[in-house]
C-alpha cells in the first residue's frame, strides 16, 4: 500500500508499506478515508523530536475492511473514528478514563505500526480503541470534524477538562495553533462566559472568534500578561488552557492565571527553565497530559452529529496523500492552521 515515510527533518515522501492483515483476533484493518497531519509531527519534521524512519501519521477517520474473530462490536463497512492510540480498554488506566496511558497500548505511525497518513491502517484492540460513527451520507464538512475527533478537538478538550472550565468562567487559551484552537471550542461548549485568546495570526483570530473567543490579545510574554491582567480587573484568568509546551507559554499562563486558578497543560512539553513554584505561591492548580481521546470521542461525536460544534474548521489547507509534503510545508510555513489528507471516499 501507499503511504507517507517519515525519512528524516524535512524529508516526509511517499512509499510502500506492506498491506496490513488481522495478526490477532482483536485486530481490525481500517482503509483511511481522511488523515492529517499533526502539530506534533512538525516536532519531527524541524528535527526537534526524534521518529523513526517508517511510517507516520496518528489522526485517521476510516472504513472497516476486515475483523478478527473477536471483534464484536464492529463490522465491515462501519465508519470509524480512531483515537492517536489504541488501547485494550481493560487495563486499570482504561479502567479509569484514561486510555491513552493503557498498559498494552501503543501509538500509530511510530515508524513501525501503519499511520494514518496511508491507505490501511491495523487497528489492534478494534472493539476498544475504534467508535463507529452513527449514520450515512455525511458531508466533507461533516468528515473533517470526524477527522479532528481523532486528536487536536480531544486534546483541546483536555485542556479545558483538566482545568476545570465551567459555566460562567473567565478563560485565557495560550497557542493558537488546531489545539488551541481546539481549546477555545472547547471552553465555549463548556459554557465559559468569556474567553480570551492570545494570537497574532488574523487567520487564527477569524477562527478562534467562530469558535466563541470574546477577546483577542496580539502580544507575548510580559505584555500579554499586562495584558490578560488588564482586561481582568487585575485579578487573572478563572482557567488558562496552555496549547504550546514552551517556557515562555506555561510562564504565561502562570502570570495571567487568578490566585487559586487552574492551568490545563496539554502542550507537548519542551520546557528548560519553567519552576513549579511560581504556581505553589499563588494556589495555582495544574492539571493535563496526553488526551486520553478514546474517553472523549463518543460525547464530542454527538456534538458534531447535533450541529453544536463543527471542529474541522481547523483544517485551513487540503490536499491528496501523493502531496503530502504539501501538507508538512504549508503547515511548517504557517501557511495553514492543520493540513487534512483526502485519501479514499467512504464507498470504495
Amino acid at each position: 500500500m501507499k503511504a507517507a515515510l517519515f525519512k528524516n527533518a524535512g524529508a516526509i515522501e511517499i512509499g510502500e508499506r506492506p498491506d496490513p492483515t488481522v495478526q490477532d483476533a482483536t485486530d481490525a484493518v481500517v482503509r483511511v478515508v481522511r488523515g492529517c497531519v499533526c502539530g506534533s509531527d512538525l516536532w519531527y519534521y524541524r528535527g526537534v523530536n526524534e521518529h523513526k524512519v517508517g511510517s507516520i501519521g496518528h489522526e485517521f477517520i476510516g472504513v472497516i475492511e476486515a475483523i478478527g474473530d473477536q471483534v464484536h462490536d464492529l463490522s465491515i463497512g462501519d465508519l470509524v473514528i480512531a483515537p492517536f492510540t489504541y488501547n485494550d480498554g481493560t487495563c486499570s488506566a482504561c479502567r479509569h478514563g484514561s486510555q491513552s496511558n493503557c498498559e498494552h497500548g501503543g501509538a500509530f505511525g511510530n515508524g513501525d505500526t501503519d499511520g494514518g497518513q496511508g491507505e490501511r491502517v491495523r487497528t489492534p484492540f478494534a472493539d476498544a480503541t475504534l467508535v463507529k460513527v452513527p449514520g450515512s451520507d455525511f458531508t466533507d464538512e461533516q468528515l473533517a470534524s470526524f477527522t479532528a475527533l481523532s486528536d487536536v478537538m480531544c486534546t483541546g478538550y483536555h485542556a479545558a477538562i483538566s482545568a476545570g472550565v465551567k459555566p460562567g468562567d473567565t478563560v485565557a487559551v495560550v497557542g493558537d495553533g488546531a489545539v488551541g484552537l481546539s481549546a477555545v471550542l472547547s471552553a465555549q461548549l463548556l459554557g465559559a462566559e468569556r474567553i480570551i485568546v492570545l494570537s497574532r495570526n488574523p487567520a487564527r483570530q477569524a477562527v478562534a472568534k467562530e469558535f466563541g473567543a470574546t477577546d483577542i490579545v496580539e502580544v507575548r510574554g510580559d505584555g500579554a500578561v499586562e495584558e490578560v491582567r488588564r482586561l481582568t480587573g487585575g485579578a487573572g484568568v478563572d482557567a488558562a488552557l496552555e496549547c504550546v509546551g514552551t517556557d515562555e507559554s506555561i510562564a504565561t499562563c502562570a502570570g495571567i492565571t487568578r490566585a487559586g486558578g487552574s492551568i490545563g497543560a496539554v502542550g507537548v512539553p519542551l520546557y528548560d527553565e519553567f519552576e513549579y513554584k511560581t504556581l505553589f505561591w499563588k494556589n495555582i492548580g495544574i492539571r493535563g497530559g496526553v488526551a486520553p481521546a478514546r474517553h472523549y470521542i463518543p460525547e464530542l461525536l454527538q456534538a458534531v452529529l447535533d450541529g453544536r460544534i463543527n471542529p474541522g474548521r481547523v483544517f485551513d489547507f487540503e490536499t491528496d496523500l501523493d502531496h503530502v509534503a504539501d501538507a508538512y510545508a504549508a503547515m511548517d510555513d504557517r501557511r495553514a492552521i492543520k493540513s487534512l489528507l483526502r485519501i479514499s471516499e467512504i464507498a470504495p
